[in-house]
Order: structure tokens, then sequence, then C-alpha cells
């Protein structure tokens, strides 16, 4: 399935870009590391990975069709990077074989010119290796081996997983948090209950007034 088709079906009027929270109405906001932590301290690295873990763990089951989408942005002239992602993190080579690409010139908008360079890919979320490919998100800002974009700091990412059975979208956006929206209340009120202490405490009055509106009636 094209992302473009089916973000019209059921995100109508929504672009893949940050901050994910604030630009659809139904959605959570959750902190992941420790604020004022060290990055690499033992605590802080293992919250990030038990946080990630369980909040992918909570809204993909192995079966789910999804749409695994990579945004690379920089200066117009730069070239389709490699960033090997879907080399890494996708198990499967036949999968690997249905990536798509496209150039996207007026996704950012900043008095640079501007390119963002889409690959997205629909696969199972069990033949993701979500894992390594979270805590890969969250060094992502640091001089660490597991970096995605390696040396390069003149270029950034951004990294989707569009579930298309439960109508979901993930944004693990840094090590700071992660954004997950839906296209239906319903879909995200268990976790919203079940993880309510990770809530980024900035946003809760927002998120309370979602997801307890109608119980509260």
């Amino acid at each position: 399935m094209n992302i473009h088709n089916y973000l019209h079906e059921h995100f109508p009027g929504l672009t893949l870009q940050p901050p994910l929270f604030y630009s659809w109405p139904t959605g959570l906001r959750f902190e992941i590391a420790k604020p004022g932590s060290e990055h690499l301290d033992t605590d802080n690295l293992e919250q990030m990975g038990e946080r990630t873990t369980s909040l992918f763990k909570a809204v993909f089951e192995k079966d789910d069709n999804v749409i695994l989408v990579t945004n690379v942005f920089g200066l117009n002239d730069s070239p389709p990077p490699k960033t090997n992602v879907f080399l890494k993190y996708i198990k499967d080579k036949d999968v690997r074989m249905k990536l798509q690409y496209e150039r996207i010139d007026d996704l950012i908008e900043e008095e640079d010119e501007t390119v963002t360079h889409r690959f997205s890919l629909q696969c199972k979320a069990g033949d993701i290796r979500y894992q390594p490919l979270l805590m890969a998100i969250c060094h992502e800002d640091f001089k660490h081996p597991t970096r995605i974009l390696k040396n390069r700091w003149n270029i950034g990412i951004d990294i989707y997983i569009v579930n298309i059975t439960r109508h979901l979208i993930y944004h693990l956006y840094d090590d700071r948090g992660c954004d997950i929206i839906s296209a239906e209340k319903d879909i995200l009120l268990p976790l919203y209950h079940s993880a309510s202490p990770w809530i980024l405490e900035y946003d809760r009055e927002q998120i309370d007034e979602v997801f307890l509106k109608e119980e509260t009636v």
C-alpha cells in the first residue's frame, strides 16, 4: 500500500513530520530518557530500552501489516543518502526488495532550500528488528557506534512505524520522547491507562482531556 494513499484515507490532512503529537487530535506522548541523566548512564539506558520496547509491543503484533517510513532531510543538492536502516533492521532480504523511494521538495520549510528523501517499506511488524532500531534512534543525537547517520551531522532523519492493521503511528523522535497517534481514540485507550506513569507531564493535561472526556461523563 502506498503511504500517501493510506494517510489520505485514515489520517486525512496529516503530514509525516514532527511534532506528530501536536499534528493530530488523538495521541499520546511519552517520556523515554531520564531527565537530567547522562545519556550513557546504565539506569538511563535501561529505562530507554524498557520504555521503547514496551510501548512498541503494546501497539504492534508480529503479524500486523506495517509501513516503515524513513525521512532523511538535508540540503536540496544532496543525493539520496545511504542509511542502512532497511539493510540492518529488516530481517528478510526478499522483503527489503519492496523498498520504495521518493523525493519530497516541500516537506521542510526553512530559509535554506531543503529536500526530504523518503524511503518506505511495507512489511510485517515481525520483520523489523525493532529493539536495536529503537535504541539506535535514541542514540542518534550522540556520537555512538549505532548512530544511523554515522558522522553526517549536516542531515537529519525521522523514522515512523505505521501500523496499517490497527491504524496507528509510532514515532520515537529521539531519546527524550515517543509519540503514538491513532485514527480512533479507542485504539490507544488501553495504553493510556497501562502506561500512564510514562506520559510526558508537560502534555498530560491535554492528553487527559482527550482520553478521560467520555469516561467522566
